[in-house]
């Protein structure tokens, strides 16, 4: 693709030949012997395009105008525009300012081709740095994310993780079938060589480093954040990690077990509206008045429902459940086991999302691709005969050391990092299973490490956003806030957006306290809740 010249004029001349370590981040002249200043700028945007850098080929070097970017029209777009999935938690998107747009392609092995973008406010650049994570199988930019960092004053950056979803062979897991080094791209090393990138580009254009990065993503995207954290802790200050699936191996195992299980014993089918009642007696049950009011849990983990309650007395009804159906709905709550110690893989999901669950005999299709295509390397690899113990074992033992982050981050929490997660209680990743992780990273933090996390869960949020709960908060300034002011986030207001306006807003306080109602304000009101350690 050829580059593109910018427009627009800035800064003073950059010298034609520039090579760049990847490694260090340390800029030479061509003949590698004398070391450029840090303060050396780049005339323009388009300058940036003289750069000589290992293992990277510029694609398209140009200016944006205002106004004038727009994001391709995908599913993930669809998502990423909701409002809840707004790293700063708008309403409704702004439009882009002026920025300088590079792309590149990076090659850090033979089989890599990492698409990866870098954007660079033209005015009012803030200091700082915004990595973007991904989500789902990754395969695309998040330009959405970035649209939003940008408008915040942030220089953006972002990764394809190393494959192209819009392509047959890029789609889910299909790119690692015999393709390791880009699973390692995926796994980890895009997301560091793009940060390692956008720092560098930031010193060329601005004459001056990042102050502060931060990182932010959900889903995958919160999992990349827990590896950022884990194999890199100098790449960035803080980083906001939300729903991250760790361990993935586990996670997508639990994800595959309602269909596991209702495969074997087609008796443990239940269908849609079976779970729509289940989900109608937990709310009568369980939901507090506000909860009632606005059609979700406050307190899931403190749900005493249980689905035997509605055994059918007599013959099966629609308003009733059948010993199997109950047999069923208990398994999905618990997960799945391993049969030989009897210790639970990863949780079901909580009460109050019965709504969304499945068991219709047939796999989870994202879950699936990490088993058959990642893990066993075998497109005809057989679900149905999946093995809750040594299949599990075998998966972890290939890709734990690539995709699983263990509770200890101390050496991030010591150089100064915060960590912000946050996850919805009508997730399917059951949010009691984040808190237990969370309560481990702090047994390994010493006292002060032991203020740099936190944890939010948000009744009625879904997989990241969505659902009847608040969903939208500004990520990027609680953490911005934590990392600069050393403010940190013991409560967030959230907001309920429909059709571009808010509706009602809610305080999301840090755990293990949780907002309760005043009992006189208006339920659609934040001021009306206080943050309180439960009882």
């Amino acid at each position: 693709m050829p580059i593109m010249q910018s427009r627009r004029s800035r800064h003073t001349q950059l010298p034609r030949q520039i090579l760049a370590s990847c490694a260090v981040g340390a800029f030479f002249l061509a003949s590698g012997s004398l070391l450029l200043s840090s303060e050396a700028r780049a005339a323009s945007c388009a300058d940036l395009a003289r750069l000589v850098l290992p293992n990277a080929t510029f694609t398209k070097v140009e200016t944006i105008d205002a106004g004038e970017w727009h994001s391709p029209q995908t599913n993930l777009s669809r998502i990423m525009t909701a409002p809840g999935m707004n790293l700063a938690g708008h309403p409704v998107q702004a439009a882009n300012p002026a920025f300088c747009r590079v792309a590149m392609t990076l090659r850090p092995s033979s089989d890599s081709a990492i698409q990866t973008e870098i954007w660079l406010p033209l005015q009012g650049w803030n200091g700082k740095l915004l990595g973007v994570g991904n989500f789902g199988w990754a395969g695309s930019l998040m330009y959405d994310g970035m649209v939003t960092g940008l408008g915040e004053g942030y220089a953006v950056a972002s990764t394809d993780t190393g494959h192209d979803s819009s392509t047959p062979e890029g789609q889910g897991g299909r790119f690692t079938l015999g393709h390791p080094e880009k699973l390692v791209d995926y796994a980890y090393r895009a997301d560091h060589l793009m940060t390692v990138m956008a720092k560098q580009l930031v010193r060329r254009f601005y004459g001056k480093d990042v102050f502060h990065a931060y990182w932010i993503g959900c889903s995958l995207g919160g999992l990349e954040g827990l590896i950022e954290a884990k194999r890199y802790p100098d790449d960035y200050d803080g980083i906001v990690a939300g729903a991250p699936p760790n361990p993935i191996v586990n996670f997508n195992g639990e994800q595959l077990w309602a269909g596991w299980m209702s495969y074997h014993d087609p008796a443990l089918r239940v269908g849609r509206e079976k779970f729509q009642l289940l989900n109608r007696a937990v709310m009568a049950a369980c939901a507090s008045p506000v909860g009632k009011s606005q059609g979700f849990l406050d307190k899931p983990d403190k749900c005493g429902f249980e689905p035997k309650q509605l055994l059918c007395e007599g013959k099966d009804t629609k308003n009733c459940l059948t010993a199997n159906e109950i047999k069923a709905v208990e398994q999905i709550y618990r997960g799945p086991v391993d049969p030989q110690t009897g210790k639970v893989i990863f949780p079901g999901p909580a009460k109050g999302s019965e709504d969304g669950f499945s068991a219709d005999g047939k796999a989870f299709p994202v879950a699936l691709d990490l088993f058959r295509y990642a893990a066993f390397q075998n497109p005809a690899w057989d679900w149905t005969t999946l093995k809750w113990d040594t299949d599990i074992a075998s998966a972890t033992s290939k890709l734990g050391p690539l995709l699983h982050v263990d509770d200890n981050l101390t050496p991030f929490f010591k150089r100064g990092g915060k960590l912000l997660m946050y996850i919805g209680w009508k997730d399917g990743h059951n949010p009691q299973e984040l808190a237990g992780y969370y309560q481990a990273l702090m047994q390994h933090a010493g006292p002060e490490e032991q203020k740099a996390a936190r944890l939010i869960e948000i009744p009625g949020m879904g997989h990241c956003y969505g659902g009847a709960g608040c969903d939208t908060f500004n990520k990027l300034g609680a953490i911005d806030a934590w990392v600069v002011r050393h403010d940190a986030p013991q409560t967030i207001i959230a907001s309920r957006v429909e059709d571009g306006k808010i509706i009602r807003t809610r305080p999301l306080c840090a755990w293990p306290q949780l907002a309760r109602y005043d009992g006189h304000g208006p339920m659609t009101t934040a001021a009306s809740f206080t943050c309180v350690v439960p009882e």
